[in-house]
């Protein structure tokens, strides 16, 4: 698949208009909002809304170049897990439920079903034999391996349509926003409408 290729899979999957309009689904949307309840800030809408279509579009496409491999998004999720345990991709359950955040059931039935694919197998610790360990096995390399390099060329693509600069800005404004999320601090984020 060529650049060029991608580069228009991105435009079709991502509904590009170009230079045909410089309003989105969103613009309208908060227009909307601003009409029907004007006594209310709507403008979280601009960045959030965008968001959420992003990431709803990202996942039909993470989708769709998964299942060109016969591949689940879960299934990806702990391939990708243990490939990045150097250097001999292993996890214990324990780490494995810490990567992924699935219950301790989902994750037996995922490990189960990855067993019988031929994609990872099970071993013992060889320091403490109550301990099993999931171990990635040569197919399953190949295959996140492969899952991931399509995933990464169609982002690629994607980001290629903004500059490097504004790539780095998005990428520490998108940080901003989540650190505080993922650390659990909701509760505690000012609000600056009091002064």
């Amino acid at each position: 698949m060529t650049v060029n290729v991608v580069y228009l899979d991105v435009k079709i999957i991502f509904g590009w208009r170009g230079a045909m309009s410089s309003e989105d689904a969103v613009d309208h949307l908060v227009s909307g909002w601003k009409s029907a309840l004007p006594e209310v800030d709507s403008s979280p809408l601009q960045v959030f809304s965008r968001i959420t279509r992003l990431s709803q579009r990202l996942d039909k496409v993470r989708r769709g170049i998964f299942a060109d491999l016969n591949l689940q998004i879960w299934e990806f999720d702990v391939l990708s897990a243990l490939r990045r345990s150097l250097p001999n991709f292993e996890l214990n359950a324990g780490e494995l439920l810490a990567e992924t955040l699935v219950t301790s059931g989902t994750m037996t039935n995922r490990i189960d079903r990855l067993v019988e694919r031929g994609l990872v197998t099970r071993i013992k610790d060889p320091s403490d034999k109550r301990i099993v360990k999931v171990r990635l096995a040569d197919d399953g390399v190949a295959l996140v391996d492969e899952a991931l390099t399509r995933l990464l060329r169609h982002e690629s693509a994607l980001l290629s349509l903004i500059s490097s600069n504004k790539q780095r800005e998005l990428t520490q404004v998108l940080k901003d926003l989540l650190l505080p999320l993922e650390g659990e601090l909701l509760g505690s984020i000012p609000d600056r409408t009091t002064g």
